[in-house]
């Protein structure tokens, strides 16, 4: 009957009257339809079948459920119960029964054709016919196989995708430019422009174009003086003023300081590990500044991805080639890490990258802690080097884009053989070691009280214990010695001690342990990584290379199925992504993404793959990142991500060409940087005559057919602040500084393993406390509240593109917060020992603050409103006088000692404070100077401080 049915039905129905298109629909549609949607239920081999319904054959389709009969009715989809239960008609069987997983109405469409042509369903045999002839055709209107390594199944790697999706993957060709503009730039944008019916903006004024060209280069605003400078070299050469201001700001020391932030962001920066116990990581800020002058030196982009990936490797062979040394020889030398050169101490700095992530092996198995650092390193790679989520394709081939597991386990068999070290390297003349007799002179002596305290207690034990052991005619063993023994052959544990004593002993142990970490800060040592055996995997506290490497050990890497260190699969060879059409230099014919396979080289290979000048993935993602951060908005909408699921290229051609010019000019960040800002597009006006219309047809600006306006970042406010109000230190590079932030922040308990940790203790002086904001201190379990307000990145996870959300509590903070508050009353000052001695005149001061504050004169209502306002407020404050703010040198914590259960004290010092040189407050000024205090505030608090245009 069910024959007789489908013949009628071929004979009545045209689209469907081919019997080998049908097999083809069902084998390359239909089928791997059912077994990504359903088989995880209803087709699991060897398991239970819920609810007796077996998707795998037609027989078992037709067959049904345990409470229908009817889910497949061959030439009728309107009778087929399946097509209630993929439409959520009845609530009952909704299925896939997962929000995410529902059909899509395309899918939903294919199944109901599906039925309605009868439901063909072809042998086995007949399948893998169709589906090797179909993967003989590159291309076909379903779209294009990818080449790839393969992936678990035979479905996947046949898979076809959409050219449009997969942009990223494929090789850069030569872009033709438009006519008709002189700056590339241009050419492709305005063709897009008038395309859609529009032209450019028109240029900016020369105020407008110097702040946002200061701001975008260096994070800071202009000086009045350079803007008054820049206004009047563009009277004369409005081109040359422009590209000479360009040349400056790109030669300035803190070029590298805004453009090092953007790669912080992306790379993780902080200064300790994270999680329950938040280690310091004491030397990280060697990393920091590694950044800094690599931007400041325009060292090529290419080779800044290979230094930070295989930098220790670069170095090993330096040194091996320079001195000769044999395996012994070189394990000793690294262990040492006295001999290396400048360049060569540089390179293992730049491997800190690969520590940049949380980590903490606390509480976890050494196979899952080392698991856990690979994972993070494999998918910090993929998404800062190749703006690809690697997570997707680590228990699955990739729902949606041409990445194998394989592919995954291939790049974590890459850095298989990365161990993680503290490894001691010298300074170098260009680090900045400044304040460390201060600094360490300061942890000398939290360690020395802790210790005092922890003595104390354990001489305390031990007497007790001595006692125990001569009450029981046993020979004294210490802690140390007896710590295995049996309960019965030894004193209790805390023997001597009651609650509170054992609960302080425990703080004082972990202090101790804090401030002897905290001491590296100050001694020639790097957050590392060197090539070691899997033994070689040690715990959070302590990293060291401490022992010969075994050359011969190899990592036995297999495919680890659904993620799982249980499950391992097939074996696998350390390699590279083989849907992206770059062979590896050294692989063989018959694997062209090979990595090599010894103990050293395998990242270094990996390093030379990312910065291959054919890598379009690669290429793309850096440049697609630098346009970001001028325009406010990436080409690529997804920085991260430039898979299938990432927005796609709003200029496509523009970023092909960019990139390809990119790497055919050395690499260099500054000539990319000049070419973008010379445009017309980037010296538009932030507004534009069609704007209505505009906000209508290109709501997101994808035209850029005006200047995007931006907020300031969190740096950027919280530096500028510190520039207009006269306080900022420019002083570059160096130990972290620690500004003042909130106090009850500062003080508050922050919980770590066992103990509190210690509270926020800022920087003694001002000169200190107030330099440029990438150079304080990052602590991954407490975020400066002012910084974090102002959308400034969790460092647990790579910044794509910084939030820019405004909330209620920012206006609160502008307002009243005391970072802001002591930066007004630091600008207040200013502006009176600028001024001198006035008398009752002010509208010179309010004259001065727009000079400094928006580098303009007001105008004659602001003028006079302004000045009213400050006459206003002098005299509120003289009727009111604020609180004086006092620092404690010395605060009272309060725990439970985990065994007993019960509460406990102890005390923490402070000694920072106790010759602590405080920002002038209000308290400490007069009611004159509160009151210019306020005006500054205002000033600080508008959207022309706060927006760049």
């Amino acid at each position: 009957m069910q024959k007789i049915i489908a013949c009628i039905l071929l004979i009545s129905n045209p689209v469907f009257s081919d019997q080998a298109a049908l097999e083809e629909m069902f084998t390359l549609k239909v089928q791997p339809l059912l077994s990504a949607k359903c088989f995880g239920c209803h087709g699991k081999e060897g398991e239970k079948i819920k609810g007796g319904f077996d998707l795998t054959s037609r027989e078992g389709f037709l067959k049904g459920g345990a409470d229908f009969h009817d889910a497949l009715v061959p030439g009728f989809a309107d009778k087929s119960y399946v097509m209630k239960m993929i439409r959520w008609q009845d609530e009952d069987y909704e299925m896939p029964p997962k929000e995410n997983d529902r059909l899509t109405v395309q899918e939903i469409a294919l199944v109901e054709d599906w039925i309605n042509s009868g439901a063909i369903w072809p042998s086995e045999d007949r399948q893998h016919a169709i589906r090797v002839a179909e993967r003989k055709k590159k291309w076909t209107k379903d779209g294009v196989i990818i080449e790839t390594s393969g992936g678990l199944a035979d479905e996947w790697t046949s898979r076809r995708y959409k050219p449009e999706d997969i942009w990223a993957f494929r090789p850069l060709k030569p872009v033709v430019v438009p006519a008709g503009e002189a700056n590339p730039v241009d050419a492709f944008v305005r063709r897009k422009l008038v395309n859609a019916g529009f032209e450019f903006a028109g240029r900016a004024g020369l105020r407008t174009l110097i702040r946002r060209a200061t701001y975008d280069l260096t994070g800071l605003p202009p000086t009045p003086q350079e803007v008054h400078n820049f206004v009047e070299a563009s009277e004369v050469d409005a081109d040359k003023a422009w590209s000479d201001l360009i040349d400056r700001l790109l030669a300035s020391v803190h070029y590298g300081e805004r453009w090092g932030q953007h790669w912080l962001d992306v790379a993780r920066y902080a200064d300790t590990g994270g999680f329950s116990n938040d280690y310091e990581r004491s030397n990280a800020w060697r990393y920091r500044d590694y950044v800094i002058r690599a931007f400041n030196e325009d060292k090529p982009y290419n080779q800044f991805v290979i230094e930070q990936l295989s930098g220790d490797e670069m170095a090993d062979r330096s040194v091996r080639k320079r001195l000769g040394l044999n395996n012994k020889q070189m394990a000793e030398f690294r262990k040492k890490g006295e001999g290396y050169t400048p360049e060569e101490a540089e390179w293992l700095v730049a491997t800190s990258f690969l520590r940049m992530g949380p980590w903490d092996n606390a509480m976890v198995k050494k196979p899952e802690a080392r698991q856990l650092y690979l994972d993070d390193v494999v998918n910090s790679v993929g998404q800062t080097f190749l703006a690809t989520t690697m997570r997707c394709f680590k228990c699955h081939d990739h729902k949606f884009d041409p990445l194998p597991t394989r592919d995954y386990y291939r790049m974590y068999a890459a850095f298989e053989t990365t161990a993680m070290a503290e490894r001691p390297v010298p300074f170098t003349p260009d680090e900045n070691l400044a304040r460390f007799d201060e600094g360490k002179a300061l942890v000398d002596e939290l360690y020395a009280y802790a210790d005092q305290k922890r003595l104390v207690l354990v001489e305390k034990r031990e007497a007790a214990a001595r006692k125990w052991y001569q009450e029981n005619n046993r020979e004294y063993l210490s802690l140390d010695k007896r710590r295995k023994l049996p309960d019965n052959e030894k004193p209790p544990r805390h023997c001597g001690l009651d609650h509170i004593e054992q609960g302080r002993l425990k703080v004082r142990e972990q202090d101790e342990w804090i401030w002897n970490r905290r001491k590296e800060r100050y001694q020639p040592m790097i957050q590392g990584v060197y090539n070691g055996d899997e033994t070689a995997f040690g715990g959070a506290r302590k990293l060291r290379i401490d022992k010969m490497i075994d050359p011969k050990w190899r990592p036995d890497s297999k495919i680890l199925m659904g993620g799982s260190l249980e499950a391992p699969g097939e074996s696998v060879t350390p390699g590279v992504l083989s849907a992206v059409p770059v062979y590896v230099s050294n692989a063989g014919a018959d694997d062209r993404y090979a990595l090599p396979r010894g103990l050293e080289g395998r990242r270094s290979g990996l390093a030379r793959w990312i910065a291959h000048p054919k890598n379009g993935l690669a290429v793309r993602s850096i440049v697609n990142r630098i346009w970001q951060y001028h325009f406010n908005k990436p080409i690529a909408g997804n920085p991260n991500n430039f898979g299938v699921k990432g927005a796609k290229p709003t200029h496509p051609q523009l970023l092909d060409w960019l990139a390809q010019d990119f790497v055919e000019n050395g690499w260099r960040f500054k000539r990319l940087h000049k070419m973008i800002m010379t445009s017309k597009a980037y010296q538009q006006r932030g507004y534009h005559v069609d704007l209505p219309k505009l906000q209508v047809e290109d709501p997101n600006n994808d035209l850029l057919a005006y200047f995007p306006p931006r907020r300031l970042t969190a740096e950027e406010l919280r530096d500028s602040t510190l520039l207009v109000s006269g306080e900022l230190n420019r002083e570059s590079g160096g130990l972290p500084v620690m500004p003042e932030i909130n106090m009850e922040v500062a003080l508050q308990p922050r919980m770590i393993q066992f103990s509190i940790a210690p509270a926020w203790q800022p920087s003694r002086t001002p000169e200190e406390r107030n330099r440029r904001t990438i150079y304080a201190y990052r602590v991954r379990g407490m975020a400066d509240p002012f910084l974090e307000l102002f959308n400034q990145p969790n460092p647990n996870d790579s910044c794509e593109e910084r939030d820019a959300a405004a909330v209620t509590p920012q206006a609160l903070s502008l307002m009243n917060s005391a970072t802001m508050v002591d930066r007004a009353v630091a600008f207040a000052l200013r502006l009176e020992r600028q001024s001198g001695n006035l008398g009752g005149n002010l509208e010179p001061r309010v004259r001065m603050a727009f000079h400094h504050a928006f580098q303009r004169q007001p105008m004659s209502e602001e003028l006079s409103r302004l000045t009213r306002y400050v006459i206003d407020m002098q005299k509120y404050h003289r009727e009111n006088a604020p609180e004086k703010v006092s620092y404690p040198t010395e605060i009272t914590r309060s725990l439970v000692e985990e065994f007993s259960g019960k509460p406990f004290q102890y005390n923490e010092i402070l000694p920072v404070f106790k010759d602590y040189v405080a920002d002038m407050k209000v308290a400490d000024v007069a009611p004159e100077t509160r009151a210019l205090a306020d005006l500054c505030l205002l000033l600080f608090n508008s959207n022309e401080f706060m927006y760049v245009y």
